[in-house]
């Protein structure tokens, strides 16, 4: 199994799972699973993440092996097509913040978000080039994929209260 595979098939899984959450609710079942996801995906973008910050920050021993691996998840995940998981009404202003935290600014004419997409799958491939070159490696492709998500949730994600 290729890894643009595996991480089709996590987010195939994750989403048949957190879709029952979807199941009693009022919202559009197409826009439901659009969600679910997205928010699929923002979960293993999130668990690779924390392998590579935990080793860059020390918190797990460094082993390249397993830095590759969730490098390139990474690069695999960012590099999906996303068309259809940002379908219009499926903001939290529409389906309420309980349900999603993505902002509606995010549909809007003068959004960048797709800049900031290729912002963080050009940091996700820059960190596959290196994660398994050694520590030092990982660490200096660590700060620009952090600052990718970063950006991304600063400009377009509800604010935790």
């Amino acid at each position: 199994m290729n890894k643009t595979t595996a991480a089709l098939s996590a987010l195939v899984l994750a989403g048949a799972l957190a879709g029952t959450a979807f199941a009693q609710s009022d919202i559009d079942p197409n826009i439901a699973r659009a969600i679910k996801a997205r928010q699929s995906q923002m979960t293993l973008y999130a668990f690779n993440l924390g392998v590579l910050g935990g080793m860059a920050k020390g918190e797990m021993e460094y082993d390249a092996d397993a830095a590759s691996k969730a490098a390139g998840n990474l690069a695999a995940l960012s590099s999906l097509d996303q068309s259809r998981l940002w379908p219009q009404g499926s903001d939290n202003f529409e389906v309420g913040t309980e349900v999603t935290e993505a902002l509606p600014k995010i549909w809007d004419a003068d959004s960048d978000i797709g800049a900031k997409g290729k912002a963080l799958a050009d940091a996700a491939a820059a960190m596959n080039g290196v994660a398994g070159n050694g520590l030092d490696a990982l660490r200096g492709a660590m700060g620009p994929l952090g600052k990718a998500c970063g950006d991304c949730h600063k400009a377009y994600r509800q604010p935790d209260s």
